[in-house]
C-alpha cells in the first residue's frame, strides 16, 4: 500500500482555469465542475444487479496500485466481474499532480475507453511516470495521444483547474469519510476489512465475506 498525504498545492497549478469545449473531454459548467460535470460521474463496470459492490481507490502513479492492476485485477475481471458476481467501482485518490492529470485525462475519455486507458497507464507506469530523464507530463501526453487525445485537448484538460479542484475535493471528501491512509484502498459493500486483498485469493475471500 502506498501512503499518501493530501495537499491542495500539487493539485492546483498557477495556470488559469480552462473549460474544455468541443472535444472528447466534454465541457465543464461555467459555475464549476462538481456534480454538473459528467466527467465526475461514477465509473462502474459489471453486472448492475450483482449482490456485491467492490470499490477501489487508486492513484495512477502508485506502484502498489499498478501491481494490483496488472497482476491481480485481470483475474478478478475474468472470474468475478465478467461472470456477473460483482460490480466494480473505480475511485481516484491521486497522489501528485502527474497522477491527477492522468486521472483527469482518463475521466475525459468516453466511458467505454476509461478502463482500457487505466490498464494502459498501469501496465507502462514505469515508462511514463518514473523513467529517468525527460518530463513525465510530456510522456503522459504521449500516452494520451495513443488514446486519441490530441495535444491541444491534453493541454486544455491539464490546465482545467475547475475540474482539478473538483476532483481534489472529491478525493479529500473520501479521505475524510473513510480515513483512507494509502492506496490501493478497498471497500466491499461499503465495508473495509483489515485484511489486505493483495492477491486474487484474498480478494475472492472478502467478496464471499461481503456476500
Amino acid at each position: 500500500m502506498t501512503r499518501l498525504s493530501l495537499s491542495r498545492r500539487f493539485f492546483v497549478s498557477a495556470a488559469p482555469a480552462l473549460a474544455v469545449a468541443g472535444t472528447a473531454a466534454g465541457t465543464a459548467r461555467a459555475a464549476g465542475a462538481g456534480s454538473t460535470d459528467a466527467r465526475l460521474s461514477p465509473r462502474i463496470i459489471g453486472n448492475p444487479n450483482a449482490k456485491v459492490l467492490v470499490q477501489e481507490w487508486f492513484s495512477l502513479t502508485c506502484t502498489h496500485c499498478a501491481h494490483f492492476a496488472t497482476e491481480e485485477f485481470p483475474k478478478i475481471k475474468e472470474q468475478l466481474i465478467d461472470t456477473g458476481k460483482i460490480r466494480y467501482q473505480f475511485h481516484d485518490f491521486c497522489g501528485d499532480r502527474v497522477g491527477l492529470t492522468a486521472a483527469m485525462v482518463a475521466r475525459s475519455l468516453p466511458e467505454e475507453r476509461y478502463v482500457p486507458f487505466l490498464e494502459a497507464l498501469f501496465s507502462s507506469q514505469m515508462q511514463w511516470a518514473f523513467a529517468s530523464g525527460g518530463d513525465p507530463m510530456q510522456r503522459l501526453q504521449q500516452m494520451s495521444a495513443l488514446a486519441g487525445v490530441s495535444a491541444a485537448q491534453f493541454d486544455a484538460i491539464s490546465k482545467d483547474n475547475v475540474f482539478a479542484e473538483a476532483l481534489f475535493d472529491q478525493v479529500k471528501k473520501d479521505s475524510d469519510t473513510y480515513n483512507i491512509q494509502g492506496t490501493p484502498y478497498f471497500r466491499f459493500n461499503n465495508t473495509h476489512y483489515d485484511q489486505d486483498p493483495e492477491t486474487y485469493e484474498k480478494f475472492a475471500d472478502l467478496v464471499a465475506k461481503a456476500s
